[in-house]
Protein backbone atom coordinates (compact mmCIF):
# COMPACT_ATOMS: atom_id res chain seq x y z
CA UNK A 1 0.00 0.00 0.00
CA UNK A 2 2.73 2.09 0.74
CA UNK A 3 4.50 1.86 -2.49
CA UNK A 4 0.96 2.52 -4.19
CA UNK A 5 0.71 5.62 -2.23
CA UNK A 6 4.07 6.57 -2.90
CA UNK A 7 3.76 6.43 -6.41
CA UNK A 8 0.20 8.14 -6.57
CA UNK A 9 2.30 11.60 -4.55
CA UNK A 10 4.88 11.51 -7.16
CA UNK A 11 2.25 11.42 -10.31
CA UNK A 12 0.62 14.44 -8.28
CA UNK A 13 3.94 15.86 -8.23
CA UNK A 14 4.47 15.38 -11.72
CA UNK A 15 1.79 16.84 -13.28
CA UNK A 16 1.70 19.49 -11.19
CA UNK A 17 5.53 20.48 -12.02
CA UNK A 18 4.43 20.27 -15.89
CA UNK A 19 2.17 23.24 -15.23
CA UNK A 20 5.21 24.95 -13.07
CA UNK A 21 7.46 24.65 -16.17
CA UNK A 22 5.14 25.99 -18.24
CA UNK A 23 4.61 28.93 -16.18
CA UNK A 24 7.81 29.28 -15.98
CA UNK A 25 8.80 29.42 -19.66
CA UNK A 26 8.56 33.31 -20.37
CA UNK A 27 10.25 34.39 -17.49
CA UNK A 28 13.32 32.21 -18.81
CA UNK A 29 12.60 32.94 -21.85
CA UNK A 30 11.35 29.67 -23.46
CA UNK A 31 10.34 28.78 -26.55
CA UNK A 32 7.49 26.61 -25.54
CA UNK A 33 6.92 24.66 -28.93
CA UNK A 34 10.33 23.96 -29.28
CA UNK A 35 10.44 22.78 -25.53
CA UNK A 36 7.15 20.61 -26.41
CA UNK A 37 8.81 18.88 -29.27
CA UNK A 38 11.92 17.97 -27.49
CA UNK A 39 9.31 16.63 -24.73
CA UNK A 40 8.16 14.28 -26.79
CA UNK A 41 11.73 12.69 -28.31
CA UNK A 42 12.65 12.67 -24.42
CA UNK A 43 8.91 11.01 -23.90
CA UNK A 44 9.36 8.26 -26.78
CA UNK A 45 12.97 7.24 -25.22
CA UNK A 46 11.67 6.93 -21.56
CA UNK A 47 8.41 5.36 -23.21
CA UNK A 48 11.05 2.40 -24.48
CA UNK A 49 13.08 2.11 -21.80
CA UNK A 50 10.32 1.88 -19.15
CA UNK A 51 7.54 0.18 -20.72
CA UNK A 52 9.19 -1.82 -23.34
CA UNK A 53 6.17 -1.63 -25.70
CA UNK A 54 5.55 -4.04 -28.53
CA UNK A 55 5.23 -2.80 -31.79
CA UNK A 56 3.65 -5.80 -33.52
CA UNK A 57 0.27 -5.39 -31.53
CA UNK A 58 -0.06 -1.93 -32.68
CA UNK A 59 -3.97 -1.79 -34.43
CA UNK A 60 -3.00 0.11 -37.62
CA UNK A 61 -6.16 -1.24 -39.89
CA UNK A 62 -9.05 1.21 -40.82
CA UNK A 63 -9.63 3.98 -38.83
CA UNK A 64 -6.95 3.33 -36.16
CA UNK A 65 -5.01 5.01 -38.24
CA UNK A 66 -6.69 8.01 -38.46
CA UNK A 67 -7.52 8.23 -34.79
CA UNK A 68 -3.27 8.04 -34.18
CA UNK A 69 -3.08 10.46 -36.66
CA UNK A 70 -5.72 12.44 -35.18
CA UNK A 71 -3.97 11.73 -31.70
CA UNK A 72 -0.33 12.82 -33.02
CA UNK A 73 -2.42 16.14 -33.82
CA UNK A 74 -4.21 16.98 -30.82
CA UNK A 75 -1.19 15.93 -28.16
CA UNK A 76 0.84 19.20 -28.92
CA UNK A 77 -1.99 20.81 -30.12
CA UNK A 78 -3.10 20.37 -26.37
CA UNK A 79 -0.02 20.81 -25.09
CA UNK A 80 0.36 24.39 -26.45
CA UNK A 81 -3.03 25.09 -25.11
CA UNK A 82 -1.84 24.07 -21.62
CA UNK A 83 0.97 26.71 -22.04
CA UNK A 84 -1.29 29.77 -22.94
CA UNK A 85 -3.35 28.29 -20.31
CA UNK A 86 -1.16 28.55 -18.16
CA UNK A 87 0.40 31.89 -18.63
CA UNK A 88 -3.06 33.41 -18.98
CA UNK A 89 -5.11 32.07 -16.66
CA UNK A 90 -2.85 30.41 -14.35
CA UNK A 91 -2.08 26.91 -12.97
CA UNK A 92 -4.80 26.56 -10.39
CA UNK A 93 -8.03 27.21 -13.31
CA UNK A 94 -5.50 24.92 -16.04
CA UNK A 95 -4.99 22.30 -13.73
CA UNK A 96 -8.63 21.97 -12.57
CA UNK A 97 -9.70 21.97 -16.25
CA UNK A 98 -7.37 19.45 -17.41
CA UNK A 99 -9.00 16.86 -13.86
CA UNK A 100 -12.53 18.11 -15.39
CA UNK A 101 -11.77 16.82 -18.80
CA UNK A 102 -12.32 13.60 -17.58
CA UNK A 103 -16.31 13.84 -17.83
CA UNK A 104 -15.64 14.23 -21.50
CA UNK A 105 -14.95 10.43 -21.55
CA UNK A 106 -17.99 9.62 -19.18
CA UNK A 107 -20.29 11.55 -21.63
CA UNK A 108 -18.52 9.53 -24.44
CA UNK A 109 -19.03 6.41 -23.25
CA UNK A 110 -22.71 7.17 -22.60
CA UNK A 111 -22.91 8.19 -26.11
CA UNK A 112 -20.40 5.72 -28.22
CA UNK A 113 -19.93 3.18 -25.97
CA UNK A 114 -23.53 2.20 -24.31
CA UNK A 115 -22.76 2.65 -21.11
CA UNK A 116 -26.12 2.77 -18.87
CA UNK A 117 -26.92 6.09 -17.54
CA UNK A 118 -27.76 6.05 -13.83
CA UNK A 119 -28.86 9.07 -11.44
CA UNK A 120 -24.81 9.17 -9.88
CA UNK A 121 -23.08 9.74 -12.97
CA UNK A 122 -25.66 12.16 -13.98
CA UNK A 123 -25.59 14.35 -10.96
CA UNK A 124 -20.84 14.10 -11.33
CA UNK A 125 -21.32 15.30 -14.56
CA UNK A 126 -23.99 18.08 -13.54
CA UNK A 127 -21.42 19.38 -10.81
CA UNK A 128 -18.28 18.73 -12.84
CA UNK A 129 -19.93 21.18 -15.39
CA UNK A 130 -20.79 23.81 -12.37
CA UNK A 131 -17.14 23.77 -11.28
CA UNK A 132 -15.78 24.62 -14.66
CA UNK A 133 -18.18 27.10 -15.27
CA UNK A 134 -16.99 28.42 -11.58
CA UNK A 135 -13.29 27.81 -12.22
CA UNK A 136 -13.22 29.94 -15.27
CA UNK A 137 -14.40 32.65 -14.01
CA UNK A 138 -12.05 35.46 -14.22
CA UNK A 139 -11.85 38.19 -11.12
CA UNK A 140 -13.19 41.37 -11.77
CA UNK A 141 -9.86 42.85 -10.36
CA UNK A 142 -7.25 40.65 -12.07
CA UNK A 143 -4.33 42.65 -13.24
CA UNK A 144 -4.12 43.52 -16.43
CA UNK A 145 -0.89 41.29 -17.15
CA UNK A 146 -2.65 38.29 -17.28
CA UNK A 147 -3.65 39.13 -20.51
CA UNK A 148 -7.09 39.98 -22.49
CA UNK A 149 -10.03 39.25 -20.41
CA UNK A 150 -10.95 35.81 -22.97
CA UNK A 151 -7.86 34.84 -22.37
CA UNK A 152 -8.76 33.69 -18.67
CA UNK A 153 -11.84 31.17 -20.10
CA UNK A 154 -10.69 30.53 -23.56
CA UNK A 155 -7.70 28.41 -23.36
CA UNK A 156 -8.48 26.33 -20.35
CA UNK A 157 -11.88 25.82 -22.23
CA UNK A 158 -9.11 24.70 -24.87
CA UNK A 159 -7.73 22.75 -21.97
CA UNK A 160 -10.77 20.68 -20.64
CA UNK A 161 -12.25 20.10 -24.92
CA UNK A 162 -8.99 18.72 -25.86
CA UNK A 163 -7.63 16.73 -22.90
CA UNK A 164 -10.99 15.13 -22.95
CA UNK A 165 -11.04 14.30 -26.59
CA UNK A 166 -7.59 13.19 -26.46
CA UNK A 167 -9.14 10.48 -23.37
CA UNK A 168 -12.41 9.25 -25.74
CA UNK A 169 -9.81 8.92 -28.55
CA UNK A 170 -7.21 6.64 -26.48
CA UNK A 171 -10.43 4.53 -25.51
CA UNK A 172 -11.47 4.38 -29.20
CA UNK A 173 -7.57 2.72 -29.39
CA UNK A 174 -7.76 0.39 -26.75
CA UNK A 175 -11.32 -1.08 -27.51
CA UNK A 176 -10.06 -1.82 -31.17
CA UNK A 177 -6.98 -4.00 -29.70
CA UNK A 178 -4.03 -2.13 -29.85
CA UNK A 179 -1.92 -2.22 -26.89
CA UNK A 180 -1.65 0.95 -24.66
CA UNK A 181 2.62 0.96 -24.40
CA UNK A 182 2.87 0.68 -28.31
CA UNK A 183 0.35 3.26 -29.17
CA UNK A 184 1.24 5.60 -26.71
CA UNK A 185 4.85 5.42 -28.41
CA UNK A 186 3.21 5.92 -31.90
CA UNK A 187 1.58 8.96 -30.64
CA UNK A 188 4.64 10.21 -29.18
CA UNK A 189 7.31 9.79 -31.86
CA UNK A 190 4.09 11.27 -34.46
CA UNK A 191 3.91 14.40 -32.12
CA UNK A 192 7.50 14.92 -31.76
CA UNK A 193 7.74 14.66 -35.92
CA UNK A 194 4.46 16.91 -36.64
CA UNK A 195 5.55 19.59 -33.95
CA UNK A 196 9.35 19.51 -35.40
CA UNK A 197 8.24 20.22 -39.18
CA UNK A 198 6.00 22.97 -37.92
CA UNK A 199 8.74 24.22 -36.67
CA UNK A 200 10.46 23.90 -39.31
CA UNK A 201 8.31 25.81 -41.24
CA UNK A 202 7.97 28.05 -39.58
CA UNK A 203 11.44 28.76 -39.66
CA UNK A 204 11.99 28.81 -36.11
CA UNK A 205 15.45 29.99 -34.63
CA UNK A 206 16.29 27.36 -32.41
CA UNK A 207 17.30 27.82 -28.97
CA UNK A 208 19.83 24.89 -26.97
CA UNK A 209 17.76 26.48 -23.76
CA UNK A 210 14.48 25.56 -25.16
CA UNK A 211 15.51 22.01 -26.29
CA UNK A 212 17.27 21.31 -22.85
CA UNK A 213 13.38 22.57 -21.02
CA UNK A 214 12.23 20.01 -23.40
CA UNK A 215 14.13 17.54 -22.20
CA UNK A 216 12.55 18.18 -18.37
CA UNK A 217 9.83 18.49 -19.28
CA UNK A 218 9.82 15.57 -21.21
CA UNK A 219 10.89 13.72 -18.33
CA UNK A 220 8.45 15.12 -15.72
CA UNK A 221 5.77 14.40 -18.20
CA UNK A 222 6.23 10.63 -18.74
CA UNK A 223 7.07 10.59 -15.26
CA UNK A 224 3.47 11.33 -14.83
CA UNK A 225 2.16 9.12 -17.23
CA UNK A 226 4.13 5.94 -15.87
CA UNK A 227 3.90 6.65 -11.94
CA UNK A 228 0.12 6.66 -12.77
CA UNK A 229 0.17 3.16 -14.71
CA UNK A 230 2.68 1.93 -12.00
CA UNK A 231 -0.04 3.41 -9.08
CA UNK A 232 -2.87 1.36 -10.57
CA UNK A 233 -0.67 -1.92 -11.14
CA UNK A 234 0.48 -1.61 -7.48
CA UNK A 235 -3.15 -0.90 -5.98
CA UNK A 236 -5.25 -3.36 -7.96
CA UNK A 237 -8.10 -3.69 -6.13
CA UNK A 238 -8.09 -0.01 -4.84
CA UNK A 239 -8.72 1.97 -7.92
CA UNK A 240 -11.19 4.15 -6.93
CA UNK A 241 -8.16 5.23 -4.30
CA UNK A 242 -5.79 5.67 -7.17
CA UNK A 243 -8.52 7.68 -9.72
CA UNK A 244 -9.78 10.22 -6.72
CA UNK A 245 -6.00 10.78 -5.44
CA UNK A 246 -4.57 11.93 -8.48
CA UNK A 247 -7.63 14.45 -9.67
CA UNK A 248 -7.86 15.81 -6.46
CA UNK A 249 -4.51 16.18 -5.70
CA UNK A 250 -3.75 17.55 -8.49
CA UNK A 251 -6.18 19.86 -7.79
CA UNK A 252 -5.29 20.29 -4.25
CA UNK A 253 -1.52 21.05 -5.28
CA UNK A 254 -1.98 23.22 -8.20
CA UNK A 255 -3.78 25.58 -5.97
CA UNK A 256 -1.19 25.76 -3.03
CA UNK A 257 1.74 26.33 -6.07
CA UNK A 258 -0.83 28.64 -8.05
CA UNK A 259 -1.42 30.43 -4.44
CA UNK A 260 2.68 30.55 -3.15
CA UNK A 261 4.52 30.43 -6.32
CA UNK A 262 2.98 32.62 -8.23
CA UNK A 263 0.60 34.74 -6.22
CA UNK A 264 -2.42 33.47 -8.29
CA UNK A 265 -5.89 35.31 -7.53
CA UNK A 266 -8.74 33.23 -7.07
CA UNK A 267 -12.03 34.75 -6.33
CA UNK A 268 -14.89 33.23 -4.21
CA UNK A 269 -16.50 31.95 -6.84
CA UNK A 270 -13.03 30.37 -8.50
CA UNK A 271 -12.92 28.31 -4.94
CA UNK A 272 -16.36 27.02 -5.16
CA UNK A 273 -15.87 25.82 -8.58
CA UNK A 274 -12.74 24.10 -6.84
CA UNK A 275 -14.84 22.68 -4.50
CA UNK A 276 -17.63 21.31 -6.84
CA UNK A 277 -14.69 19.71 -8.97
CA UNK A 278 -13.77 17.42 -5.53
CA UNK A 279 -17.25 16.92 -5.02
CA UNK A 280 -17.53 15.69 -8.82
CA UNK A 281 -14.69 13.47 -8.45
CA UNK A 282 -16.18 11.88 -4.95
CA UNK A 283 -19.16 11.74 -6.67
CA UNK A 284 -17.68 9.29 -9.57
CA UNK A 285 -15.60 7.72 -7.10
CA UNK A 286 -16.48 3.78 -7.82
CA UNK A 287 -18.36 2.29 -5.33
Amino acid sequence: MNAGLGLLAASVLCSVTVAILLKLARRYDIDVRQAIATNYAMAAVLCVSLLKPDLGRINLQGGNLLLLGALGVLMPSVFVAMARSVRYAGIVRSDAAQRLSLFIALLAAFVLFGEPVTTTKLAGIALAFAALFCVLRRPADAPAHDGPPHAAWMWPLAVWAGYGTIDVLFKIMARSGSAFPGTLLMVFLLAGVLMTLYLLLARTRWQARSLAAGLLLGLMNFANIYTYIRAHQTLPDHPALVFASMNMGVIALGTLAGAVLFREKLSAINLIGLALAIGAIVVMMPR
